[in-house]
């Protein structure tokens, strides 16, 4: 079960902040730090009272407010905007919060309010980078729920984002280290709806009813009904669609108490799929329209099933003119959900091009076909409303050139995504690998030289292990910038994995190519690592073969490169090595009482020195 508001979750998240006392536990208090603390308390078991203290707490701020207070109400601030649903708003007051605060437990609370708001504007990316800065501050000395709840905000986001494996992972983590009843309420409903996600729910409703409970006892009704949500989702699912729709209505009143939108919209969504499904097309239409009127938010699961329900409901009443006004709502918000799912699913892996853009060219048939089938209804129906088949036309042309439009974007995106080292922006190893073969095909054709350089970053697990990964990737794109003076637009440079780079010089026998790697080594070496907050040294160690020795095959001349390039590593390091075909020991002997002075071996260049060494 899921739908693209199920945000009660993200909020739900939102609340625990490092919070876990119970309503019934909050005495009316006088001072300003005891009204900060109810409103804290109350900001989502009781929106209604939370909006009240809060407007309260801004019209009589003392004068001697200290940083502590300011945090705190600053805080609650973004809060309220975030549960009044000005998510941008809320997003920027947080991020500042974030930056600006003093204690580690304002920053995770701060920082936690980000990432669930992102969450519900879906912007996975942006939230999980705040994620990534939240996260460390686990290790900090911070309240043990404000570290429950940074786990329970990954929990979700990894959920809203559909990695429900590690959405489940996080949550049962919260839930090994609380008691916390309102705590668990929350970890419990994720958990729960990531199991549901990965089909693997319990087959007894004593783990609902249990959660159900729990979230009631904390007065938690969003959250509780939430899970009633998916109860019902279940019951309908084994067939009990009647008793599904008897614990909705149940429950009707208190959701439409809560006020929350994503909330209402996710049961009038429910209501009107299963009464139309039970025969009930008034009914149906009625929460259907309920659900586009008061659910809230754009292009979501429950909106789109509205629509879709009017549509039904106006062509079973043989209304022509409706049932395509709610199609074309419904073939939009349908659109729209389906691109937000694509999105969020791209943020985690790489569909391959072929069959992404066959299961584009389905959609769009059967888009297609829904809408010339649509199209003949309304032939049939209206021969003499001829201003309304010009409209219809004009849809369908539109909704051709749209996914059309659509479809190509998508292929540019991902032939970008296939050919692009994400990190450094530079070909990765599959791309480098073809452009390379096709350029040494047309250098060997035209008889001119080509030279490989590949270069290996020395010692660099050393920086990984002592500075941690983020320096590591910050040093991978100086160094590709570094390089980036160093190669022409003919060049193809890629990276082939880890610390490890290959540049192929079109035009350049060794000489040439020599010049080009010692330029980059130099300008390696020169990289100021103290703008990643860290002192160290950063060298690379190069090796080059040309053609005019290793020939025109690519896996020749990676052969030989690499063989030098680790030649460059075992001379001492951030030097060059060049590739030359090995002299027998026989000959060398002979030469060297004939002319020593004329017998050059392959190049070892170091900061500035040129030595001799051995030839392979």
């Amino acid at each position: 079960m899921r739908t693209q508001w199920l945000m009660v979750c993200l909020l739900a998240s939102l609340l625990s902040g490092g919070l876990v006392a119970n309503v019934a536990h909050a005495a009316p208090a006088a001072t300003f730090d005891a009204l900060l603390e109810q409103a804290d308390t109350l900001r989502s078991a009781n929106p209604a009272r939370f909006r009240e203290l809060l407007a309260g707490l801004n019209a009589n701020t003392p004068d001697d407010l200290t940083v502590g207070q300011g945090e705190r109400l600053d805080y609650l601030n973004a809060y309220a905007l975030a549960l009044g649903g000005r998510y941008e708003e809320s997003i920027a007051a947080a991020t500042a919060l974030f930056e600006r605060a003093q204690g580690a437990n304002m920053k995770v609370r701060a920082g936690a309010l980000v990432v669930n708001t992102r969450a519900i504007t879906r912007d996975f990316a942006g939230g999980l980078r705040m994620l990534g800065k939240v996260l460390p501050f686990t290790r900090d000395d911070i309240d043990e729920a404000n570290r429950e709840h940074v786990f329970g905000v990954a929990a979700v986001i990894h959920n809203q984002a559909g990695q429900y494996r590690i959405g489940r992972e996080y949550a049962e983590r919260v839930l090994a280290i609380t008691e916390a009843p309102r705590a668990r309420c929350f970890a419990g409903q994720t958990r729960l709806q990531a199991m549901q996600e990965l089909k693997q729910v319990p087959s007894e409703d004593r783990e609902f009813n249990l959660l159900i409970d729990g979230c009631d006892a904390e007065r938690e009704p969003v959250v509780a009904n939430l899970v009633r949500a998916m109860l019902a989702r279940k019951w309908a699912g084994e067939g009990s669609r009647s008793r599904a729709v008897a614990l909705l209505e149940r429950h009707l009143p208190e959701v439409e108490r809560t006020g929350y939108p994503p909330l209402l919209g996710e049961f009038h969504s429910l209501l009107a799929e299963y009464k139309l499904a039970a025969g009930d097309p008034a009914g149906a239409d009625a929460h259907a329209l309920a659900t586009i009127d008061r659910g809230g938010g754009d292009f979501t699961k429950p909106l789109v099933a509205a629509y879709r329900i009017r549509y039904l409901v106006a062509e079973a009443r043989n209304d022509p003119v409706q049932a395509l006004a709610h199609h074309r709502l419904y073939a939009e918000a349908d659109k729209a959900q389906l691109d937000e799912v694509k999105a969020r699913e791209l943020a985690y892996q790489i569909v391959s091009h072929e069959t992404l853009q066959q299961t584009q060219q389905i959609e769009l048939l059967n888009r297609q076909n829904e809408v010339l089938q649509l199209q003949q209804r309304v032939q049939e129906q209206s021969a003499q409303n001829s201003r309304l088949l010009v409209l219809m036309l004009l849809l369908l042309l539109a909704s051709i050139a749209f996914w059309a439009y659509k479809t190509k974007r998508v292929q540019v995106s991902l032939r970008r995504l296939a050919e692009t080292d994400a990190l450094t922006g530079i070909s990765n190893r599959h791309h480098f690998n073809e452009r390379a073969a096709a350029t040494l095909a047309r250098s060997a054709r035209m008889g001119e030289d080509v030279a490989l350089v590949m270069f290996d970053l020395d010692r660099f697990k050393s920086i990984n292990d002592h500075y941690g990964h983020g320096v590591g990737d910050w040093v991978l794109q100086r160094v590709v910038e570094a390089c980036a003076t160093s190669r022409r637009d003919v060049d193809w440079f890629g990276r082939l994995g880890g610390e490890e780079f290959a540049l192929l010089v079109a035009g350049a026998d060794g000489a040439e190519a020599v010049r080009v790697a010692d330029e980059c080594r130099r300008c390696i070496a020169a990289i100021d690592s103290r703008e990643s907050g860290h002192a160290f040294t950063i060298t690379a160690s190069f090796g080059i073969s040309t053609t005019a020795l290793s020939g025109y095959d690519l896996t020749r001349l990676l052969t030989h490169a690499d063989r030098m390039l680790y030649r460059a590593k075992r001379g001492g390091r951030n030097r060059v090595c060049l590739y030359e075909i090995p002299v027998p020991a026989a000959l060398q002997v002979a030469d060297a009482h004939l002319a020593p002075a004329h017998l050059d071996a392959p190049v070892s260049m170091r900061a500035g020195e040129r030595r001799r060494v051995t030839a392979f």
